[in-house]
């Protein structure tokens, strides 16, 4: 068996939890890996990054930005992921440190739950032509580039115009990535199981702009109308510039993030600590 580890190098507890669970691996005969630059570190035999995903089991030792990438990693190949919490505001990342060796011994005896995570599917069309294919976790945004003033973004649902969005951008989310970068844009916090597709628009220029939750084999289309330069991103992990008359189609993915779960209804709690709200619980409340 092989379990590969993806560590946030920036953060020294996340890299002697790695160090420590490479040692509990090697123990029970497992093989180990990661990253050229995290396997020098931790000690493990370091491997490409079109290697990682090629394991029983990914364990990613840091914040939700360090699941997303190996989210991204292991996608196509569908291997499960074991986020230990080791950020500052995580939602994806299912187990705090206390609680590895308990969700490790769960999946080498197959007794642990393995939950699905809904991705997206962005397509970048030129002169009719697809260039490019990027799949993403939480999001795909198309946005004015940072010396860009505000510029109108047309938008459609299955071929019907939505609207004509004057704004810094146009944000298509999971509901994964519902409490990511759609909720600092103001979008709806939705429950991360559910399948759905989120538009939201980036700091719009008119009130009457709100955030739309649509049926996940929606299809979303988007058009820059105004000149300037505008980008494409997608969960972070990848940033293209469009050109004039470009077109940036939205679909659900056919891929899948399969994710370790000790508790998916764990959810609200971390919505209640990580957004504070549980320090405005009554005593009292039953």
């Amino acid at each position: 068996m092989r379990i590969n580890l993806l560590v946030n190098l920036y953060r020294p507890d996340a890299i002697r939890a790695a160090r420590s669970t490479a040692e509990w691996l090697f123990e029970r005969g497992i093989e180990v890996g990661s990253d050229r630059e995290g396997a020098a570190t931790v000690g493990v035999e370091p491997l490409g990054s079109d290697q990682l995903a090629h394991a029983e089991l990914m364990i990613t030792f840091g914040g939700d930005g360090t699941l997303i990438r190996a989210a991204h990693m292991c996608a196509q190949t569908e291997t499960p992921i074991l986020g230990v919490y080791y950020g500052r505001f995580g939602f994806v990342t299912q187990v705090t440190p206390e609680e590895t060796g308990a969700a490790l011994s769960q999946f080498l005896d197959g007794k642990a739950t393995i939950v699905d995570r809904m991705m997206i599917q962005t397509e970048l069309i030129r002169e009719d032509k697809v260039v490019a294919v990027l799949h993403s976790l939480n999001e795909g945004a198309v946005q004015r580039s940072a010396t860009t003033r505000m510029l109108t973004f047309d938008t459609r649902v299955n071929g019907r115009e939505l609207s004509r969005y004057p704004a810094d951008g146009v944000m298509v989310s999971t509901p994964t990535g519902s409490t990511a970068y759609a909720l600092s844009a103001g979008g709806p916090v939705v429950d991360p199981s559910m399948e759905a597709i989120l538009v939201t628009a980036i700091m719009p220029h008119t009130l009457s702009c709100r955030p739309l939750v649509l049926r996940a084999d929606s299809v979303v289309e988007i058009r820059v109308e105004t000149r300037g330069d505008a980008v494409l991103s997608c969960d972070g992990q990848s940033r293209l510039h469009l050109l004039s008359g470009d077109l940036v189609r939205v679909t659900r993915s056919p891929r899948r993030t399969r994710l370790v779960s000790i508790d998916e209804s764990d959810f609200l709690e971390k919505l209640a600590e990580r957004l504070h709200w549980s320090q405005s619980k009554r005593e009292d409340f039953p």
